[in-house]
């Protein structure tokens, strides 16, 4: 990276992403996550700097300091304490935190948790309301515009330019789930027909039920550490190599192409920049997929495709092409705490770059560089991370 200081992933762990019947809390999840992702590490909590909370929403978890209570659950009291959000993407903006106070020089060792309540606290009706504040509250959320009518606004102008058909839209959380069968900590692997994608009931035109993410509870933690500090037993860690972030305005109507991802494409190119490398390098991606059309316009934004529906009809980015994306599931079949949505992409990648995620999802031929982005609003805030496999592995 720019700076000349390598970070590395040193630790990385998710717990599963699900609807909590078993009376824990996020406070629970955020202790096991980082628990499971300091012993890979193999450091000590008395070598972890600073601790950075991506959390949505106080709502979910009724903590308004979080990452204080975190701190002190995990017993890393003393060190310095953030808590970061940013909608869908608050995980992955964590990530960048801590990257850019281990470059700064300021950390050796910085522990990254994200975690949050999105099914269990309170009543679905509840939680999509609260959603649709992550829009502009004045003009959308308090008029009763949600958050599945916005992606849809947007998936349509990307249709129009795309002409993406129905059966492909429906090959998304076909594939996503398909892959969450094999995750166990996955939230809904299914398996799906079109037809059965076709059939489920209409929300906001053209996505239907099966078009739409869960909402899940879970946490997943990631420890970052500078190179030169990480125990010799982890000199394989994935390296983070080059990170971006972007904004783009509030209201679809202004933008002037409502369906494509400008902020994601921005971000997109800062990381590629900062990493020295071109899209069609990366070999393995976990892409923000709230819908499946959210999926297909993350595609055309990070330029991981040139055309997009011969790559989709070629099986480009099923588990076995050239860039398998969602190998998790993704939010489509893995889940979806906002939180931990980020954190966990960046700890799949991780693992996948060492060889060391589950098993029947592996890349068998490991892929130099990996992806994670994520995004909040209908990409209003994107934050992109790059990543490369030691050369070790």
């Amino acid at each position: 990276m720019s700076s000349g200081t390598r970070v590395k992933i040193s630790g990385a762990a998710l717990t599963p992403y699900n609807r909590r019947k078993d009376n824990s809390s996020f406070r629970d999840w955020a202790c096991s996550a980082f628990n499971d992702a300091l012993y890979k590490s193999g450091l000590e909590h008395r070598d972890i700097d600073a601790l950075y909370v991506a959390s949505e929403s106080d709502f979910f978890t009724l903590q308004l300091n979080p990452a204080s209570v975190i701190a002190s659950d995990i017993g890393i009291e003393g060190v310095s304490t953030t808590r970061i959000e940013g909608g869908g993407a608050s995980g992955q903006l964590a990530i960048h935190a801590a990257t850019r106070a281990i470059q700064s020089g300021y950390v050796k060792h910085a522990a990254v948790i994200g975690v949050d309540p999105s099914a269990s606290m309170l009543n679905s009706d509840t939680i999509k309301k609260l959603y649709s504040f992550s829009f502009d509250a004045w003009t959308d959320g308090m008029t009763g515009v949600s958050a599945t009518v916005l992606y849809a606004l947007s998936f349509q102008s990307f249709l129009q330019r795309t002409r993406v058909e129905e059966k492909q839209l429906a090959s998304v959380a076909i594939q996503n789930r398909a892959n969450a069968l094999h995750n166990p900590n996955a939230h809904l692997g299914r398996e799906h027909t079109v037809d059965e994608v076709k059939e489920s009931p209409l929300i906001a035109a053209p996505y239907r039920r099966l078009h739409c993410s869960p909402l899940s509870d879970g946490a997943a933690a990631a420890i970052l550490s500078r190179s030169d500090s990480i125990p010799s037993n982890r000199k394989n860690a994935a390296t983070i190599i080059g990170i971006g972030g972007a904004s783009d305005a509030m209201h679809l109507g202004a933008r002037e192409d409502p369906g494509h991802f400008r902020a994601k494409e921005t971000a997109m190119n800062r990381a590629c920049a900062e990493a020295r490398i071109t899209p069609d390098q990366i070999g393995v991606a976990e892409v923000y997929d709230a819908y499946a059309g959210a999926q297909l316009q993350a595609i055309d934004a990070l330029s991981l495709s040139d055309d997009l529906l011969n790559d989709l009809q070629t099986e480009r980015f099923a588990p076995t092409g050239q860039c398998p994306i969602n190998l998790s599931g993704g939010l489509l079949g893995q889940g979806a705490p906002t939180g931990a949505t980020g954190v966990g992409q960046t700890a799949s990648i991780a693992l996948m770059l060492e060889g060391d995620y589950v098993p029947a999802l592996q890349p068998r031929t490991i892929p130099r560089y990996g992806l994670a982005d994520t995004h909040g609003g209908v990409c209003t805030t994107s934050a992109v991370t790059l990543m490369e496999k030691s050369v070790s592995v």
